[in-house]
């Protein structure tokens, strides 16, 4: 063995640490655990994206469901406003028509006490009878004390008794006054057939005669009175006996409801003119429409005509 002056006995060979493979296997540890951890992290944030998403898409429906409701909601609200207002318009109509119908009433009361006390005397008699019922008021005069056996002329203590009774029905508003004539159903005597050929004549002559005298003698106003014939053919009684024909021989002079229309004011007549063109119906609108523009086309023929004439 050859001598070597750089040899130091103290130095000996070592084995390699191990220490740079740990730090590495750490590393590489390290990096797959903060790698997975960043997977894991987006993996959590994809969810809770798609979450996200899903509540927003379950928001969006619930709000335009909740928007329809809304809408709905309001479409009742303004039927049930137009529903208010038309049951007010009812309401309102009904009072009127029921504060009218009492009125009407009270009047109708009015002139049955008036009759009541003008014709007690014939009443306690049985030659006047009166009844009422609901809008209605009837007035029955036995013929005895308005004409002469077989006449249709008033007699002087008829014209009496209807001037008492006319001077009640010039007050009465709103009332139609019907008076009919009625008879037995005895035929008209050989006598008076030219004049009277049946009972039917006698009854209208008799009518007729009692309405011009409440216009001419009583003042009631013409346009409320109707004059009718009924003959035989109306009783209130058996003709079989003496009583009951003189019954049925009568004049009735019916109280009803006018049937011609009221005059209307002018600011009601303004609302109901505003009111019926409101709900004039569009087509009328368009057909007029039509068939002004005819007239409007025709406009330059006329036009034409009239240069060639100046020429």
């Amino acid at each position: 063995m050859s001598y070597n002056p750089n040899y130091d006995p103290t130095l000996s060979i070592k084995p390699r640490s191990p220490a740079p493979w740990v730090l590495a296997f750490v590393a590489l540890a390290g990096a797959a655990g903060g790698g997975y951890w960043l997977y894991q992290g987006r993996q959590n944030a994809r969810q809770d994206v798609t979450a996200a998403t899903q509540r927003a898409e379950v928001a969006e429906v619930a709000q335009k469901e909740l928007a329809q409701k809304v809408e709905k909601l309001e479409t009742e609200k303004i039927e049930l406003a137009s529903a208010k207002e038309e049951l007010a318009k009812d309401v309102q109509a009904k009072a009127g028509e029921l504060e009218a119908k009492t009125g009407e009433l009270a009047q109708l009361k009015g002139t049955y006490d008036n009759l009541q006390e003008k014709m007690k005397d014939e009443i306690s008699k049985g030659d006047i009878r009166l009844s009422q019922s609901g809008g209605r008021l009837r007035v029955d005069l036995v013929d005895k004390i308005l004409f002469d056996s077989g006449e249709a002329v008033i007699s002087k203590r008829g014209e009496g008794v209807l001037g008492r009774v006319g001077a009640v029905l010039a007050t009465v508003e709103d009332k139609q006054i019907q008076v009919s004539g009625h008879t037995d159903s005895n035929p008209i005597s050989e006598k008076l057939t030219t004049q009277f050929p049946t009972n039917w004549e006698l009854s209208v002559a008799r009518a007729v005669n009692v309405v011009r005298f409440l216009e001419e003698k009583a003042g009631v106003p013409p346009k409320t009175l109707l004059a009718s014939g009924y003959g035989q053919h109306h009783p209130i009684a058996s003709n079989k006996s003496a009583h009951g024909r003189a019954r049925n021989r009568r004049i009735e002079i019916l109280l009803t409801p006018s049937l011609a229309p009221k005059a209307m004011g002018k600011e009601k007549l303004k609302l109901a003119q505003a009111d019926a063109k409101d709900k004039e119906p569009p087509k009328v609108k368009a057909e007029a429409k039509d068939k002004a523009e005819p007239r409007d086309k025709a406009k330059p023929k006329d036009k034409e005509r009239t240069k060639t004439a100046r020429r």
